[in-house]
């Protein structure tokens, strides 16, 4: 256990940009999800309603990302550096991405009816190229940036298992905030989405201690094998409690849809908690902990003061954000 404040300082600012990177692929991931989903829906109507469920929030959920890798470009430099060269190019077809969505976001409802189905489609786009390369990213980082066939073959895995996660994430969001037709049609998607989901996330979990050895060691070795056990448990009875309400139609019709969403949301959470044990006290694995890649105690200290402030504003705007849009979603207005 650390003794000293130079020592507990390294793990406060792991655990601040641990939360802002949750909390960014939790509510960003949501709004991919509706953004991968937008496709599927045919009426118009239907893609308007989509857009405006997602239309308060999307842009502020992205404020988490800034946070998270201001964390680490400003506590852990070296970390930074080291992430930021093996990681560039997905990181750059991320941005790519994410402003791709950004522009169709303000274009598609601005632009002549005739170009409205291309704004659609980038809008989707640029949604399929964000999550996709956020889970090559993962996938890269949990091998230790592994350029083997075995590295390369689990972030392809990783990359196409993101996807399906935030496809049900956005199912579920869109089941909360919907009516008629258009939760009707969630509901379906979130079903198809189930399955692959939760298959994908079988298949990498077993597939992350094989590819890892770190991993393997902290999960599979003495005790530690059996404390960990109510991780995995709990999100099968997670995924039992997302297909039980889908499957009962008067769950939702009883104002219990958000179970979908909340339930996904929990197995967030839980792969998150079970990859920082993993990791933990590493923040670049095998490569460097976050003692090893902090700034020094005096310098880290004056952005502790920063963090300390920045983050409660960061919270507090986003709860009462949240709180003011809350309900379901109306049609989609620019006036």
């Amino acid at each position: 256990m650390p003794q000293t404040w130079g020592e507990w300082l390294p793990l406060i600012f792991l655990a601040v940009m641990g939360l802002a990177l949750l909390a960014y692929v939790i509510l960003d991931g949501y709004d991919l999800g509706v953004g991968l989903l937008l496709p599927a829906a045919k009426a118009e109507k239907h893609k308007d309603t989509m857009i405006a469920s997602i239309g308060p929030f999307w842009d502020a959920n992205e404020t988490w990302l800034v946070l998270g890798v201001g964390v680490l470009l400003v506590a852990f430099p070296k970390a930074h550096g080291l992430v930021l060269q093996a990681l560039y190019l997905p990181v750059a077809i991320m941005l790519i991405g994410l402003i791709l969505r950004g522009v169709a976001f303000d274009f598609r409802v601005k632009a002549p009816a005739q170009y409205k189905r291309f704004w659609n489609n980038a809008f989707f786009t640029g949604s399929l190229v964000a999550s996709m390369a956020q889970g090559w990213m993962l996938g890269s980082y949990v091998t230790g940036f592994d350029n083997g066939l075995m590295g390369l073959a689990f972030s392809a895995g990783i990359a196409i298992t993101l996807p399906a996660a935030y496809l049900l994430l956005g199912s579920g969001w869109l089941i909360m905030k919907t009516d008629g037709l258009l939760r009707e049609l969630a509901i379906e998607w979130a079903r198809r989405a189930m399955w692959p989901m939760g298959l994908s996330l079988l298949a990498i979990s077993i597939a992350t201690p094989l590819v890892s050895s770190a991993v393997f060691e902290k999960w599979f070795s003495g005790p530690s094998s059996i404390a960990l056990m109510p991780v995995p448990l709990t999100c099968l009875l997670a995924f039992a409690v997302i297909r039980w309400t889908l499957v009962n139609r008067s769950i939702v019709n009883g104002g219990h849809g958000w179970l979908v969403f909340a339930s996904t949301v929990l197995i967030f959470v839980l792969a998150f908690f079970g990859l920082s044990f993993s990791i933990f006290p590493n923040i670049v694995i095998g490569k460097m902990t976050a003692w090893e890649a902090a700034i020094q105690t005096g310098p880290l200290t004056v952005v502790f003061i920063g963090v300390a402030i920045t983050l409660p504003v960061i919270v507090i705007y986003t709860t009462y954000m949240y709180r003011v849009f809350w309900g379901k979603a109306t049609d989609l207005s620019y006036s």
